[in-house]
Formats: C-alpha cells, structure tokens, sequence
C-alpha cells in the first residue's frame, strides 16, 4: 500500500475525507495489483473500521478467494480486476456468487480499448467484452481512464459515455480534479466518480464537492 501525502498514513487520510464529507473511501492495494501479492489488507481493515465511512477495495483482484479476504477485512464493495477479464470462465464463476451490491468490475481503458496495468496484462475489446460481463450479470462497472490517472487531466467522457449507455450501473476515474469535471461526469451517464490525486494533494476542495454531490 503507497501513499506520497498524509506520511504514507492511509489511516490519517480516510480520516481527514471522511471529515470532509466522504461516505464511501476507494482503497486499492498496490502491491496485489502490480506484484500478485497482497499487502493492503490491514489496511482495509483499519479504514473499514472507522465511523460513518464505507470502503471499496481493490487493485489486482482477480479470485473468489481474494474478494472474500477483502470483504472479510470491511470492504463493503470490491472491485474485480480488469486483469482477471482474459478468463472468461472464471468471471462468470465470480459473478454468479457475488451478492447484490458487493462488486464492480474495473474496466481500464486506453485508446479505446481495455488494457489493464499490473500483474496481468490484458487487451481487449471494449464493447464486446461489457457484452458479456452485462450477459454473465455484472450489474457495476468502474470505468478507469489509464492515461489520464494521476494526471488531474480531466475525464475521458467519451469513455463514459460509451459505457454508460450499456445501462450498466457506471463509475468513473482518472484525471478528475474538480467540482466542473465531476458534473460533466454526471452529465455523461455515470452515478459516481472516483478522485484521487486531486484530492490526495488538496487540489479540490472536497467539502464542497460532497455538498455539491448532496444538492
């Protein structure tokens, strides 16, 4: 688990968002996601554990197993890897035993096609694979602009778009950092947004953009 502000304290920074008005904290383990081996489960652990705040865990998942461990940790809501999207077999397993509300399946997008980062490298296209992830039943995707991550660039819309109009329940990230884009987010179809950069170095204020949210 990596975090560059708050000194290195991801304890400290779900504290001071959830301060700020957060209800739900995205949480990803970064060693699963680009070694294989799990080390933010603890933390998941002591985030899911304050008051007023729900957690969604991911980075790297790609098992039945893995999803388990991090629900049994707080997670209310875990995020599938989009590395786990080259077996199809095994996503359908996953998605069959899910229970409503618990998991969301991470699309990473690049060049309009979904190319996952991390251990698991895949690529895929777009359309035809939200085909038959909607077909084997998820009901959430998170749909994550690579290019745009840790840019505070702004959000891919077209991307948004796209994906939104399946009628899958859409969440967006990468390069959001402002109460503007957030809207514009919204405007394009998704139902929530993922921030991170922008509100890791305090460049939106988030009280103000949970209050707009709230309006």
């Amino acid at each position: 688990m990596q975090l560059r502000a708050f000194d290195g304290d991801g304890v400290a920074a779900a504290t001071a968002f959830r301060d700020a008005g957060a209800r739900w904290l995205h949480v990803v383990d970064m060693d699963l996601a680009f070694t294989g081996e799990a080390g933010g489960v603890e933390a998941v652990r002591a985030i899911a554990a304050l008051e007023g705040v729900r957690v969604q865990a991911g980075g790297g998942v790609r098992t039945a197993g893995q999803i388990e461990v991090l629900r049994g940790a707080g997670a209310a809501r875990v995020v599938l890897s989009s590395g786990a999207l080259g077996d199809e077999a095994a996503v359908e397993a996953v998605l069959a035993r899910a229970r409503p509300g618990e998991l969301v399946v991470g699309i990473e997008v690049a060049d309009g096609r979904i190319r996952s980062r991390g251990a698991d490298p895949v690529d895929l296209d777009l359309m035809a694979t939200l085909g038959w992830l909607r077909r084997a039943g998820a009901a959430s995707f998170l749909i994550t602009a690579v290019e745009r991550v840790g840019t505070v660039a702004g959000p891919d819309l077209g991307v948004i778009r796209r994906v939104a109009r399946r009628g899958v329940e859409t969440f967006a990230a990468g390069g959001i950092a402002s109460i503007e884009d957030l809207r514009s987010v919204r405007d394009s179809g998704a139902v929530g947004a993922v921030i991170g950069r922008a509100a890791v170095e305090g460049r939106i204020d988030l009280s103000a953009a949970f209050a707009w949210a709230a309006a």
